[in-house]
């Protein structure tokens, strides 16, 4: 008798199919922040309204099912609400794992990469957490149909009344979905006058009805790095010189990062000497033609190093600082700044952000209000395509549902902010550092503004910095699904895809980044960027000696070297510069419906329903592109720094390329 005893005691299990339908009918009431801003493939079932009826139907109906399969077997050895509580955490399990396999099937299959494995961990955890959160209703459910069967006549069945009470729920749920819709189609609030870019559909508008695709790089020069070695510049002067250069390469955007500790070292005030220097450098890149992109950046959340006399623990080692925040917006209670696997997983970092994401002393409010301050400098300059609110955001210590949320709270405060200073561009927003870090993350909860004039920004790092190929394993996602993936979570946003950062192939032992590997990686990638028909900002254009990124090397990591022993230049990345200057539509009227280049060969097709006079192509190199088109009036060719200009007239559909054929 001392072990218990022998059999376990059985309960009566009760009818499963009323408490189960219930079940799955709130779940669509009750998802809130469940089966939001991950990647679900189209067509996987997921219990949001907006995700369209028969997406809603089939899952409540899998869950349903699920919760019936789960509650007999569990409500014989449990009984009352926690064996139903047990049941729905069954269910939502036994839910996310029919969504691994059914996302297997739509995605057909692994390609090569970890992805199918992952949506697995992602699904089954995301049904666990809703069942855990919600399972008591289907204790309650079941109880309460237990006391229903109880107290109703002998012989009368009340299946049927139960059956209609969850159908009642269904409809209910289901009448959610047309205001919800409605909802995300709400366009056209807060967009820039015309000739501002702005977010349309799922591409960037000049606002006279043609699509523009950014692709530049990103100018770190103005930023307050920490410096490992104080005699070792962090950074290269920036001058115009850069901007001439960048247009030399047919870019049309600078991710210009900026650093909040040198903007705003005092708590309330900008730093006038710092905000001229950002007005000197957006100045320059407009009189090269060059959008500016403002990014407030930030790598660990501050420049401080580990402080003397911390004792690291064993797994973690002493770190240098980076970049981000002020002093007096760094709150890490004490906590060791010691660094597990690199510079973005520390105590004091996510002690850090912990304190802002919760407004700990305002300090998240506080960097709202600075980007109105900001914003309100560059409202009238069209050449400003937008702000990107906050450079990779730790993930704090909380779960990734609550990181998500409240840093969707800070991108309303600083959309509210910049809105109120009179500034329309574009906001830019960025999922956590575990996109950067794994080539996949949630991103901000999905309704979190009401603004349309957005974009989604992830760095589409697959394959170069992410940590399996650090670890040197299976990519978890693979460099082309990577694009695909994103596509996905801007959808849920309404907005459309623009990756900021990219790039960085190669090794420890080739920093040059002109390896057959490294160059074979842009290559795919360039193709999957035209495919997709998108832009973005390689990471990096230059990059100092005492760069704490750079690691103080023999010679800058970027696509303009320097030499760290006479701080001079070396040559420029030249294989690198070959993909990234490729031939591109700087912008075309209507929308781009196709899109494939390599150098100089293009075949480019778009739709247009007004005639339009923007059509605006880069052609790269000092040979004469032999151009081919239909549907295209008045053309011209002009050669211009690096290259060459094709402007034209286009009306209906389209079409343009290059060489003997068209």
């Amino acid at each position: 008798m001392a072990r218990g005893p022998r059999s376990p005691g059985r309960h009566p299990a009760g009818r499963s199919l009323p408490p189960a339908l219930a079940f799955g009918a709130l779940s669509t009431l009750l998802s809130g922040l469940w089966w939001t801003g991950a990647a679900y493939a189209p067509g996987l079932p997921v219990p949001r309204p907006e995700r369209g009826f028969l997406s809603v139907a089939v899952s409540i109906g899998l869950l349903a099912l699920a919760a019936s399969l789960c509650l007999k077997p569990i409500r014989s050895r449990v009984g009352g609400l926690l064996g139903g509580w047990i049941a729905g955490l069954c269910a939502g399990g036994l839910f996310g794992l029919l969504q691994a396999v059914i996302s297997l099937v739509v995605d057909r299959g692994a390609g090569g990469d970890m992805w199918p494995l992952m949506m697995a961990y992602v699904a089954v955890a995301d049904g666990l957490a809703f069942g855990a959160c919600t399972g008591w209703l289907l204790g309650l459910a079941a109880l309460a149909t237990d006391r229903v069967d109880q107290t109703s006549r002998p012989g009368r069945s009340t299946g049927p009344q139960f059956i209609a009470g969850a159908l009642g729920v269904m409809a209910l749920a289901a009448s959610l979905i047309v205001p919800n819709v409605q909802g995300a189609a709400n366009v056209g609030k807060n967009l820039p006058d015309a000739g501002f870019l702005r977010a349309e559909g799922s591409h960037i508008s000049d606002g006279r009805g043609n699509q523009v695709l950014l692709r530049g790089v990103n100018v770190n020069q103005l930023v307050d790095f920490y410096r490992p070695q104080p005699e070792v510049p962090a950074v290269r002067p920036l001058s115009e010189e850069d901007f001439a250069g960048m247009a030399e390469q047919g870019f049309t955007v600078s991710r210009l990062n900026i650093s909040w500790s040198a903007l705003e070292p005092e708590r309330g005030s900008l730093d006038p000497e710092y905000v001229a220097r950002i007005h000197q450098a957006v100045d320059w890149a407009k009189a090269h033609g060059i959008y500016t992109v403002l990014d407030m950046h930030q790598d660990g959340w501050w420049n401080g190093p580990t402080e003397p006399g911390t004792t690291c623990r064993p797994g973690t080692e002493e770190m240098w600082g980076y970049d981000g925040a002020p002093q007096w917006a760094t709150i890490t209670d004490g906590a060791p700044r010691c660094q597990f696997t690199g510079r973005d997983i520390s105590p004091a970092g996510n002690r850090a952000f912990q304190n802002f994401y919760f407004d700990t002393n305002g300090i998240r409010s506080a960097l709202a209000q600075t980007w109105g301050k900001l914003a309100a400098e560059f409202s009238d300059e069209p050449m400003v395509a937008g702000f990107d609110l906050l450079n990779e955001p730790g993930f704090g210590e909380t779960a990734p549902v609550t990181t998500s949320y409240l840093l969707g709270k800070f991108y309303a405060q600083g959309i509210e902010r910049i809105r109120e200073a009179g500034a329309r561009q574009i906001i830019f927003i960025e999922p956590s550092i575990f996109w950067s870090g794994l080539g996949i993350d949630s991103g901000p909860t999905p309704g979190f503004t009401e603004d349309t004039n957005i974009v989604f920004s992830p760095h589409l790092y697959a394959e170069s910095i992410t940590m399996d190929r650090d670890l040197g394993i299976v990519p978890i996602v693979g460099l082309e699904r990577q694009f695909t993936l994103a596509q996905r979570v801007a959808a849920e946003y309404n907005a459309p895809l623009w990756s900021g950062e990219y790039g960085y192939w190669g090794s420890e032992e080739v920093h040059w980044g002109e390896d057959e590997d490294s160059l074979a990686r842009l290559a795919r990638y360039a193709a999957a960027e035209d495919e997709h028909v998108l832009g973005s900002a390689y990471w990096v254009w230059k990059q100092a000696c005492g760069d704490p990124q750079n690691g103080i090397e023999l010679y800058g990591n970027a696509l303009m070297m320097q030499d760290c022993a006479t701080g001079g230049d070396l040559p420029p990345k030249r294989g690198l510069l070959k993909i990234l200057s490729r031939v591109y539509p700087q912008s075309a009227p209507g929308k781009i419906t196709s899109l494939a280049a390599e150098e100089s060969t293009l075949r480019l097709a778009g739709q247009t329903d007004t005639a339009s006079c923007d059509l605006q192509v880069w052609f790269p190199g000092s040979a004469k592109p032999e151009i081919h088109s239909t549907g295209i009036a008045n053309s011209s060719l002009e050669q211009v720094p690096g290259g060459w200009k094709f402007t034209g007239c286009a009306s209906g559909d389209y079409a343009l390329a290059t060489g003997s054929g068209e």
